[in-house]
């Protein structure tokens, strides 16, 4: 069963760096978009119905951004805080659409909290990001494999579908109405299907859903500084 993100973490130096990135992320005009403009910062906020993580990235080249990454995994009680680098592998631009392709990976620790006393372990992740979109139109992929050591080993693919009921100009608020559904071969229910509702101002970009395979609230946001 889901853990309540309410439960408390044990002392010590690993939990303290974690809950500082999580305290950045929370005090804080936005690209969805894992690199932004080159010397950019951006803040990500993610939850779904098995982990809520926390990135800040800094975009060195029009292709690469590197940050830090944590992330807890609420089902099996860790947390994992390391190194995340992003390439933008490929890009299009057409007459009225955009796509992307992005590679990412991580290197960092995982460690018990709560009740797990399993100690830590090296941890690595591996994945592909890829998107399309036009001004009413959005569809994107994604899959994720995870190694967390003794913790154990999982992957994750997720598609999403959008469509905008209006056009707004820059500078408008935008909405978005989405459905995502993720496969997750060790989840209780292997197959998800959330709704949601995104909204892009600026710089800022919010997504409010709600997963109705395992009734858990999903909540998103980006930054981009």
């Amino acid at each position: 069963m889901t853990k309540s993100p309410c439960g408390e973490f044990k002392a010590g130096t690993f939990t303290l760096l974690s809950s500082l990135l999580l305290a950045l992320v929370l005090a804080v005009e936005a690209n969805a978009r894992p690199v932004s403009y080159t010397g950019g910062w951006t803040i990500i906020e993610t939850s779904n119905r098995q982990s809520t993580a926390a990135l800040v990235h800094y975009t060195a080249t029009p292709k690469l951004s590197v940050g830090g990454r944590v992330e807890w995994d609420r089902n099996a009680d860790f947390m994992m805080i390391g190194v995340q680098p992003t390439w933008l592998a490929k890009r299009w631009f057409g007459q009225d659409f955009q796509a992307n392709i992005y590679l990412t990976g991580g290197l960092g620790l995982a460690k018990g909290i709560n009740s797990n006393s399993m100690g830590s372990d090296a941890a690595y992740f591996g994945g592909v990001m890829a998107d399309w979109e036009t001004r009413r139109h959005f569809a994107s992929y994604q899959s994720r494999y995870l190694d967390a050591g003794h913790f154990g080993d999982n992957f994750m693919q997720a598609a999403r579908v959008g469509w905008a009921p209006y056009e707004g100009d820059t500078g408008d608020l935008h909405t978005w109405l989405m459905v995502e559904v993720d496969h997750r071969p060790d989840a209780r229910e292997s197959v998800g299907v959330t709704p949601l509702i995104r909204f892009f101002k600026n710089a800022l970009l919010v997504e409010i859903g709600y997963n109705i395979t395992e009734h858990q609230p999903l909540a998103n946001f980006t930054l981009r500084l």
